[in-house]
């Protein structure tokens, strides 16, 4: 497979889970954490789905495009690993983690600080939509929506 259609697969999928997601969440409060701004196209998605609701980004640096750039109090830059370790309790709904490189060592190394920190930033009941699997105790897999390739993806529900 070509890395275009790769790429067209996976931002599908993250588009078809998302969606799947925002219809999960209703009646669930709390903020929307996005681990990895990027360029900013899920932010902007989220913010379009799920509108009036707190969307809190983080990144190493800004790159977003101007129209995808959250207000200031929503914009936490650094290394994420540790730069969102100061909302811990805030009892997110969800927590969409967007930062998987496909550089094992880096993403195995993501993949052991991830699952505590995402439990750490969810209400009990959220959700994390992570392009890693991540492996924690609290978190409960749940099945993707209709579609969307074994794998691709990944849903866990807040179970503690």
């Amino acid at each position: 497979m070509s890395r275009l259609d790769s790429f067209i697969r996976r931002v599908t999928a993250q588009r078809d889970v998302l969606d799947h997601v925002c219809m999960l969440l209703a009646g669930l409060p709390g903020p929307v954490v996005e681990l990895g701004l990027g360029n900013g196209r899920t932010f902007h998605h989220l913010r379009e789905k799920l509108p009036g609701r707190r969307i809190i980004a983080f990144d190493r640096a800004l790159g977003a495009h101007q129209s995808s750039v959250p207000a200031d109090e929503d914009l936490v830059l650094g290394e994420i690993s540790e730069t969102a370790k100061r909302f811990a309790g805030i009892g997110a709904a969800l927590v969409h983690a967007d930062i998987e490189t496909n550089y094992a060592e880096i993403d195995a190394e993501t993949a052991r600080w991830l699952p505590p920190l995402a439990v750490s930033l969810l209400c009990h009941g959220g959700i994390v939509a992570s392009g890693l699997a991540l492996r924690h105790p609290d978190l409960a897999v749940l099945d993707l929506p209709a579609g969307v390739p074994h794998q691709r993806y990944f849903l866990y529900r807040r179970s503690q």
